[in-house]
């Protein structure tokens, strides 16, 4: 009688209909997030927009955007790497806790991170490429080191940018000085410790070391932020074949032994090896479109490594991934961020505006084009609510991406200048003074370069080409005043 009994249980639970006990089991599984920035790519240098430059081709980027959503309208908290970085992973404004935070604001004990959040959820997290937030680099005794602030595992730098080619342990002893924020080089931080590479690409070792990371946690809900320091400078740096793709010449790499003909005064120094090939002079503008375009070619190539091995490891369909850029294209490394002004070092719009995009399976339709405007500070409440965290903080400024609010106010703050939106007017009285030397033959002038009211309607005009400041005061007043007030209530306050 047992075992008549046994069989027809089991009769009962293997009869189910298939698809239905899919789903139910489906429904407890957390999804997988792979969250993917990049370093100062343009606005038009981003395949999945209509608007893109005719010479750009980023098929993989374009995969995450047509399997799901992509935001012509997305912002960052900040026009440079730093502080916006804190905002993307806090959903908080950074200013809310570092009233000087233009440049670094840092990462205060009383701020959650979102690989806090998931890690205290269950999720293996680890960190990939560029860590910068705040001034303390190279540091791995600080709350914004990594494994400070939410992540198991890291491997990258702590810096604005990091050679791609020179890895080493070898070339770091050979150099004067290997530490900069910006011109760095040598070993890799490896959690608590280093590791040097003898040979090997930057872009390729990152997209290595997250593709292992994938493997070995395939078994359990993952949290992986792969962060890759292209397209930033130095931009010449790239693999042979993409150099040929786009017919342009290889530059040698820093070497101490060959810097003393133009650096009397820093004899071998790295810093004035990037000096030199970080703005125009020893490469001029069509070479340094070149240059920009073999860079992000090969970001892409390895972008679409990591979309493959979500696919071969069965893990494509419970994965979420979003794309971002940290900031605005800077036409110093040969960006393009047309139609939009200027770039990286304003809160013009080619400053703050940036490629945006998520990829969700079983939520969003492949194909979607978000039009309305929306915030990196709306990644982590949206990823959080998708592996079932409740957020239980007034101080979030984040919202979900998935529900944008077309009245939203948004704030910016940068040295001396400031803008904020609401709707589609935005207001401002940001100004230019961030260049170090000539721009590329991309960059979009501002109309104006002073520290006037200028008020413009995005919607018609998101190019900034129309102030409309004189014709609309009451909309000048209540915009400032909306700025103010927020300031007020906010500034430091957290």
């Amino acid at each position: 009688m047992k075992k008549y009994l046994f069989l027809s249980l089991l009769l009962l639970v293997f009869g189910c209909n298939n698809k239905t006990l899919k789903e139910d089991v489906t429904i407890n599984i957390k999804p997988n997030i792979v969250l993917i920035v990049v370093d100062d790519q343009g606005y038009a240098d981003f395949d999945p927009f209509e608007n893109k430059s005719a010479d750009i081709s980023t098929p993989n980027m374009s995969r995450i955007a047509n399997a799901g959503m992509v935001f012509t309208q997305a912002y960052t908290t900040a026009p440079v790497c730093s502080p916006s970085r804190a905002g993307l992973i806090t959903g908080k404004n950074q200013f809310r806790w570092d009233k000087h935070a233009s440049w670094g604001p840092g990462l205060p004990d009383s701020v959650k991170t979102i690989a806090e959040y998931l890690k205290e959820a269950g999720y293996a997290t680890a960190r990939v490429g560029k860590n910068d937030l705040g001034q303390k680099f190279h540091r791995n005794d600080v709350r914004e080191y990594p494994l400070h602030h939410g992540y198991d595992e890291f491997l990258g730098f702590s810096a604005h940018a990091h050679d791609y080619w020179l890895n080493s342990q070898k070339i770091k002893d050979r150099t004067p000085d290997p530490y900069g924020t910006s011109a760095l080089l040598g070993p890799l931080m490896h959690n608590m410790g280093e590791k040097s590479y003898e040979e090997g690409y930057l872009t390729d070792i990152f997209t290595d070391e997250a593709i292992d990371f994938i493997k070995r946690k395939k078994d359990t809900p993952f949290f992986l932020t792969l962060a890759y320091n292209s397209v930033h400078h130095l931009i010449h740096q790239v693999p042979q074949k993409y150099l040929d793709k786009f017919d342009v010449k290889p530059i040698a790499n820093y070497d101490p032994d060959s810097l003393v003909a133009f650096d009397k005064r820093k004899t071998g120094s790295y810093s004035a090896y990037y000096d030199k090939y970080s703005r125009l002079g020893a490469i001029q503008d069509e070479d340094l479109r070149k240059y920009y375009l073999a860079n992000l070619n090969c970001l892409d190539d390895n972008i679409g490594r990591v979309l493959d091995v979500l696919k071969s490891e069965n893990l494509d369909d419970n994965t979420i991934i979003v794309y971002v850029s940290d900031n605005g294209g800077t036409p110093l490394n040969g960006a393009n961020n047309a139609p939009l002004t200027a770039g990286k070092y304003s809160i013009w719009e080619g400053g703050i505006r940036v490629p945006m995009a998520i990829r969700w399976p079983g939520k969003i339709a492949g194909g979607r084009v978000e039009g309305n405007y929306v915030s990196a500070l709306d990644i982590m409440p949206t990823l959080l609510e998708a592996s079932g965290v409740q957020l239980n903080d007034d101080t979030i400024d984040g919202i979900s991406l998935l529900k944008p609010e077309k009245e939203r106010l948004l704030v910016w703050k940068w040295q001396k200048t400031w803008a904020v939106r609401k709707g589609d007017w935005k207001l401002t009285n940001t100004n230019e003074n961030s260049w170090k030397g000539r721009p590329s033959n991309l960059y979009i002038k501002p109309i104006v370069n002073d520290l006037t009211l200028k008020l413009f309607d995005l919607n018609k005009d998101p190019g900034e080409r129309v102030n409309l400041a004189d014709k609309y005061p009451d909309k000048v007043i209540a915009l400032e005043t909306a700025y103010t007030n927020w300031m007020k209530q906010n500034l430091g306050k957290y």
